[in-house]
């Protein structure tokens, strides 16, 4: 049986060994905390934007990263399910209402809204690159606002964006979600 027939298919998978996941995660969590100890240490000695483009620090981002993608390689490989567990999501302040996204919030007489994606394989950057890949993120970021703004120019009302690393950020009913279900 291939990967594609047992992990991705229909009938439940029964006895799966969780251990190399969970090893996957202490490896994963180890690396926060050491993140953690070294940007409380280098935050001590320079400024929020200097610690920011640390050497230490960039090099602790780029392990992080390397690790979430081994953990959804990890949880992929043995499970067949396609992971989003690096998206940031925050609550809404206290007494704020939270947005609802729909079919009522098209602007009138609206029939329907499509969802876009430009997406880029970009890999790991040569030592003493300018740009960290945490870097290319904030890059896309900026990008997107400036896209958005230039679309609501045009007269088109953005409903949601986003920059996502790993998979495309999944909105309403995308047919292409329906394809990996």
């Amino acid at each position: 049986m291939s990967h594609e027939d047992a992990t991705h298919g229909p009938a439940p998978l029964g006895d799966v060994d969780p251990e190399p996941m969970h090893r996957a995660v202490e490896t994963l969590a180890a690396a926060l905390h050491q993140y953690v100890d070294a940007a409380v240490g280098v935050r001590a000695e320079f400024g929020a934007t200097e610690a920011d483009e640390d050497p230490r620090i960039l090099a602790l981002e780029n392990r992080v990263g390397t690790l979430n993608a081994s953990l959804f390689d990890t949880l992929h490989d043995a499970l067949g399910m396609h992971p989003d567990l690096t998206t940031s999501v925050w609550e809404p302040e206290p007494g704020s209402q939270p947005e609802e996204s729909g079919e009522e919030d098209l602007p009138e007489g609206t029939i329907s809204a499509e969802v876009f994606y430009l997406g880029f394989v970009v890999a790991d950057p040569p030592p003493g690159a300018s740009m960290t890949l945490n870097g290319v993120i904030e890059l896309l970021d900026e990008a997107g606002q400036d896209a958005a703004t230039r679309m609501a120019e045009g007269g088109y009302q953005v409903m949601e964006w986003a920059a996502s690393r790993g998979l495309a950020p999944g909105f309403g009913n995308d047919p292409d979600d329906e394809e990996d279900a």
